[in-house]
């Protein structure tokens, strides 16, 4: 008599693909640097990353506490890691690491995974494109604007934005919105820096102090649409 083994079926679809250029860039080193690590945790910053940014490629549209179950089919110890486990993922565990994250500093890290990707794949930074789009929103959204207006020169700095109505660009004026800055490479279209602002911001307001904040970092040649040219703007 014959006993058969048991198989347990786990998928890795193309998010195998995901995991590998993750670790071939060093996200999760550069995080677990800038965060630390603590040795009584099951799971470390820079691992919560990598499952945030392999479950965005599917699963965005459930709760966060539904997190954990994007993994209960997936090889999970081959994506993260030995001894991982999904109840690892919590939205207690997710939102801790998120909360270091802001306090840190959402641009300074994403600028450092940025200069990794360059000095890997050693991307062309002659010219850049720059440009800005919104992003709507359902629901209210009471919070109310501080009663002084944040100073110009601050601009950069991160705060929490301002769900409000503005010029929609994808055509939804009767919602509230975001709008993202973004600085993408001419080679190959990699992001080089991000920025979110409030849904009533104005392109001319903002776009000589993302470009002033970029070329700290970067340099070359940025190019943009007709809100780069305005007076106060030239640099």
């Amino acid at each position: 008599m014959s006993y058969l083994e048991e198989i347990q079926v786990k998928n890795l679809d193309h998010l195998g693909i995901v995991a590998g250029l993750i670790d071939e860039i060093g996200i999760v080193k550069i995080i677990n640097n800038k965060l630390g690590i603590d040795v009584r945790e099951k799971i470390s910053a820079g691992t919560v990353v990598k499952s945030i940014l392999i479950n965005g490629l599917g699963f965005v549209l459930r709760p966060l506490y539904l997190f954990s179950q994007f993994f209960q089919d997936k090889a999970i110890e081959k994506l993260l890691g030995e001894r991982i486990k999904p109840d690892y993922l919590n939205d207690d565990k997710i939102g801790r690491v998120m909360d270091e994250l802001y306090k840190y500093g959402l641009n300074d890290i994403f600028i450092e995974v940025v200069l990794e990707v360059i000095k890997k794949f050693e991307i062309d930074l002659k010219y850049s494109h720059l440009d800005s789009t919104s992003f709507h929103l359902d629901g209210e959204y009471k919070r109310e604007e501080d009663k002084e207006k944040q100073e110009e020169e601050k601009i950069i700095k991160e705060r929490p934005i301002f769900i409000k109505k503005g010029y929609s660009r994808d055509h939804r004026p009767d919602l509230k919105q975001c709008v993202l800055d973004l600085i993408t490479s001419q080679d190959g279209d990699i992001p080089l820096f991000v920025r979110v602002g409030d849904g009533n911001e104005s392109d001319k307001a903002v776009v000589g102090k993302v470009l002033v904040e970029f070329k700290k970092q970067i340099k070359g040649i940025v190019q943009g649409d007709r809100q780069m040219g305005g007076r106060t703007n030239l640099i």
